[in-house]
């Protein structure tokens, strides 16, 4: 296994210490073309694999304000 192959996990910037974080391993789009995305509080629990282009228009939509908050 090389280290592209091992998740670099990392959090926002952003991110506040409130706990309601992500932690995403995008060092995978090229190897594996994934993007693993787990809970901050529970890293050693599930995580969830998004195809690099589903991940890529959600970030997307983030970035355009595709989820307005109500």
């Amino acid at each position: 296994m090389t280290t592209t192959d091992s998740p670099r996990w990392f959090k926002s910037s952003y991110s506040s210490n409130g706990g309601a974080c992500i932690e995403v391993a995008a060092n995978l789009v090229v190897s594996r073309g994934i993007v693993p995305v787990r809970d901050s509080k529970d890293p050693h629990g599930p995580a969830l694999a998004f195809g690099a282009g589903v991940w890529g228009e959600f970030v997307a939509e983030v970035k355009g304000d595709g989820f307005p908050s109500t």
